[in-house]
């Protein structure tokens, strides 16, 4: 437990800067899986599916490893620093966002450095589809432990 409020409010600071870099990063993610499932060009026709898909793929394992081994961690600790237990709740959204983490990896691992060729391209948008639904519904898990965890804290540092 921290004992002085400045240094609750630096920590404070520290995760809110990390989360905000997070969902950055969240954003960028978002704008490739949109290039790689073409409802929008972000990137020049001429550059190859393979290129957004591996670029996607990279940025999609970064953004869920960083969840799972930084940023779930921070907001823990700093509920526990306000001295509150939002185990039961915290412990059933990351139930939840487990199942999207495997299918993310799942996706990573077929399509990484993967010939991108008309014969899968099917196969891809559906396999994206499934994906992309699934990340919706992590976002808005992620946001709701980013509310209660994190959040709340905003006026009691200010």
């Amino acid at each position: 437990m921290l004992i002085h409020s400045t240094s609750q409010k630096e920590h404070w600071g520290t995760v809110d800067k990390l989360v905000e870099s997070w969902l950055k990063e969240r954003q960028e993610m978002i704008l490739l899986y949109c290039a790689v499932d073409s409802l929008k060009e972000f990137t020049p026709k001429d550059t190859p599916t393979e290129i957004k898909v591996q670029a996607f793929t990279d940025i999609l394992i970064d953004y869920v490893s960083a969840g799972h081994f930084e940023i779930y961690d921070k907001l823990f600790q700093e509920a526990a620093d306000f001295n509150e237990d939002h185990t039961d709740f915290a412990h059933s959204i990351l139930t939840r966002i487990q199942a999207s983490t495997q299918i993310a990896v799942d996706f990573h691992d077929k399509y990484a450095n993967q010939n991108i060729g008309n014969a899968i391209i099917p196969e891809l948008a559906a396999d994206l589809s499934h994906l992309g639904e699934k990340l919706v519904e992590r976002f808005d898990l992620e946001d709701q432990l980013i509310e209660m965890m994190h959040n709340r804290h905003r006026e009691l540092v200010a």
